[in-house]
């Protein structure tokens, strides 16, 4: 019997609707368990449709149309894998692999202290599995040391957001609202590659002439731009803070501000005004390479579209993700805030989420600093109310913990984590500076592993514990509007796989941990609700009834009354209800031509300014999609982008293999020739492990009000390299 699933997307977080259907009878959606179903094969065929929903329209991309192979790959992990003294990981029963985590976890505490055992989250697990996750840490471990990969995704705005505004959204309006706009400025983010079915939305301000894309390189959303669409503005990377100044400069010395919102609704303005006076437009022109005609029109696009159709500020990861990313950030708020634009009926300011429950992943638990709610850990009224909830003493509940790049530094150090727990994320691949990050992976003591795939950060573990793939499991996601989803469960899964939620309800009982932990979706569901209640992210309205009857449900969405689709018309969320304007200013950043400079022996090659990103056929870290085959036929190996310009002067040609290197690692691929791409820049994917992973150069400084890393602006050695020596690195760089 045919049955379907309405479900989402399990990438990013657009979270497009999808419908599988299956030949075989569905699972259940009550109670799924861990075992399979009676009566169905595990991963039956299942058939991938777009389904109708605000975000997509029926749309998806090629990872969407793909994503259901991987529920019957060959190389799906189905048992608990133990590593052998000689390096093998071999298959062991649950009870074992149980006792040894939870006697690794006992040895570590005991030796070391409660916080040298410590836990690495990700952006991908739903909301009940990232809240219990939180818990556990806390109550069962015993340790503050919990962050996870959503620190290397949206810190950055969500630290400006939370200082100017008073809460963090990723967009603080539905995406539908973009459909009406005659002006989006949209900041480092490349939406036709990494979220196709996006581009729709832009459509009615590209047909006002009103698309503006900021990125050095002319990618495929900044080709939107083309044929009197709107404006490209392609700074040098690292100057996208100076680049926003100017543009407030203009805003405010051609009078286009909006004063009567400034005054009655923000505060410091007078501090901005004295911070971007020195950021004329030919100023900035002479730092950025930005025409300083193209920044006056910008500026003036944004003030006719906040007066007429309505003007929309859109940031992503490649001005956040910096050493000043919150600063960037900010400087891009405050322009929105002397346009008038957060709180318009038709205009707004949003930063674009990444993972799939980047937005949800962020609010419940899994942050170094946050409790459920996206409580501040240090709140005492915070503390008490989540420990209420939770049936233990508020002292129970350890502090503040370190932020995810501080956390991978310090594994295997005398006073930092012996033993990890890593769950939805490939931290290997995926890390700033990985080639160090890998060497602390194998200092640990003990390394847990929660993976479908045998990823590189799987690879290093000691215990694999084998879970639910996305069609296997039900929850909630919270996507990039702020709105809850349900997932359904379409299939069984393989007999020996097991939801986080069981396994940490197992080790839980193993460790005699206080309070109580289901299995249950909807079960932990409920509690996170309460958990949340009176919180900023407040759910305590949601349940898996409504969500399932397809109301629309945008947090905050408090007991008894409605969600909020759209924030900030009332008021911001400060104790005055008026937003913060933060003056911010650059600071000295290094050039490639400054950092050669201080080398006491000339590096080999020229320098080159690296920034990295992805691509249409990948995602993240690529674990997932260089499995699905059409997705690796189409891009099956990372390739370096450079200026023809740059390549002739180099003496590298389209396919050359080159070198590509720093004090930190070494990159050995192809090169890929574009007029794209700026003449002293270089692009990387990141999507690509061993030889090919750009995040063994990028460097892992970070910012410090987020802690996010930078990954944006990192000075490389480029040269082509002959095949014989070619061959020798590759397995040189392969082996390590």
């Amino acid at each position: 019997m045919t049955k379907s699933a309405a479900t989402h997307c399990p990438y990013c977080a657009l979270q497009c609707a999808m419908t599988l259907t299956s030949p075989a009878d569905l699972a259940p959606a009550a109670q799924p368990g861990p075992g399979p179903v009676p009566g169905m094969n595990p991963a039956p065929a299942l058939e991938v449709a777009g389904r109708d929903f605000p975000t997509n329209r029926g749309g998806l991309c090629r990872k969407g149309w793909t994503s259901a192979s991987l529920l019957s790959h060959a190389g799906r992990i189905t048992d608990p894998l133990l590593k052998g003294a000689d390096g093998v990981h071999r298959p062991i029963g649950w009870d074992q692999a149980l006792d040894l985590a939870a006697a690794a976890v006992k040895d570590a505490r005991a030796r070391y202290g409660a916080d040298a055992v410590g836990v690495f989250g990700g952006g991908g697990l739903t909301n009940e599995k990232a809240y219990m996750l939180g818990k556990f840490a806390r109550l069962a471990l015993g340790t503050s040391r919990i962050d996870y990969n959503g620190r290397f995704c949206m810190s950055s705005a969500a630290a400006a957001g939370m200082r100017a505004f008073g809460v963090d959204r990723g967009l603080p309006f539905p995406l539908e609202a973009l459909d009406t706009a005659s002006t989006i400025l949209m900041l480092g983010s490349n939406v036709a590659e990494t979220m196709p079915p996006f581009v729709q939305h832009l459509q009615g301000a590209r047909d006002a002439g009103g698309l503006v894309v900021v990125d050095p390189r002319r990618s495929a959303t900044a080709a939107f731009t083309a044929d009197g669409a709107g404006l490209h503005l392609q700074p040098l990377p690292g100057t996208d803070l100076t680049l926003l100044l100017g543009l407030s400069h203009v805003v405010i010395h051609e009078n286009l501000a909006d004063a009567a919102f400034i005054q009655e609704r923000t505060s410091g303005y007078n501090a901005v005004v004295r911070s971007v006076n020195a950021f004329w437009p030919e100023r900035v022109q002479s730092i950025t390479g930005v025409p300083a005609d193209l920044i006056r029109e910008t500026a003036r696009l944004l003030a006719a579209g906040a007066r007429a159709g309505g003007s929309y500020i859109l940031t992503g990861r490649g001005v956040e993700q910096h050493v000043d990313g919150t600063d960037t950030a900010t400087a891009a708020i405050n322009l929105s805030l002397l346009l008038g634009l957060p709180g318009s009926a038709r205009s707004g300011y949003g930063t674009l989420t990444g993972q799939g429950n980047g937005q949800g992943g962020r609010e419940h638990g899994q942050k170094a600093d946050q409790l459920p709610g996206y409580r501040k850990i240090t709140d005492p009224a915070a503390r008490a109310h989540v420990a209420a909830v939770w049936g233990v003493p508020e002292e129970t509940i350890p502090g503040p913990g370190l932020p995810a790049v501080q956390l991978l530094k310090s594994l295997g150090q005398p006073d930092g984590v012996r033993c990890l727990f890593v769950h939805a994320s490939n931290i290997a691949v995926a890390a700033p500076d990985a080639n160090a990050v890998i060497k602390g992976l194998r200092s640990l003591d003990f390394l847990v592993v929660c993976d479908f795939f045998l990823s590189e950060t799987a690879a290093e573990a000691d215990l694999i514990l084998p879970v639910l793939q996305w069609a296997e499991e039900e929850g909630t996601l919270t996507n990039l509007e702020g709105r809850v989803l349900r997932r359904r469960r379409a299939i069984s899964p393989p007999a020996g796989a097991r939801s986080e939620l069981w396994i940490v309800a197992r080790l839980a009982e193993r460790l005699d941990a206080p309070s109580t932990y289901s299995e249950d979706p909807e079960t932990v569901f409920e509690e996170l609700r309460l958990a949340s209640a009176g919180g900023l992210a407040d759910y305590s309205g949601i349940d898996y009834a409504m969500l399932d009857r397809g109301e629309a449900a945008y947090w905050p969405y408090l007991a008894g009354g409605t969600g909020t689709p759209r924030l900030f018309r009332d008021g911001f969320a400060h104790p005055d209800g008026k937003a913060v304007m933060v003056p911010v200013v650059p600071r000295r950043r290094r050039t490639p031509a400054a950092e050669a400079a201080g080398h006491a022996t000339e590096p080999a090659g020229t320098a080159m300014t690296l920034i990295t990103g992805r691509l249409l056929e990948h995602y993240q870290s690529g674990a997932q999609t260089r499995r699905v085959p059409e997705l690796a036929a189409a891009q099956p190996e990372a390739r370096m982008q450079l200026h023809p310009g740059a390549a002739d002067a180099m003496g590298i040609g389209a396919g050359t293999l080159v070198s590509v290197s720093n004090g930190r690692g070494e990159v050995v691929c192809r090169a890929e020739l574009s007029t794209a791409i700026r003449p002293e820049t270089v692009f990387l994917p990141f999507h690509f492990p061993g030889a090919e992973s750009a995040n063994r150069l990028t460097e892992a400084a970070t910012d410090p009000v987020s802690g996010m890393p930078e990954f944006k602006f990192n000075t490389v050695w480029v040269r082509p390299v002959a095949a014989p020596e070619s061959a020798r690195m590759l397995q040189t760089t392969e082996a390590s």
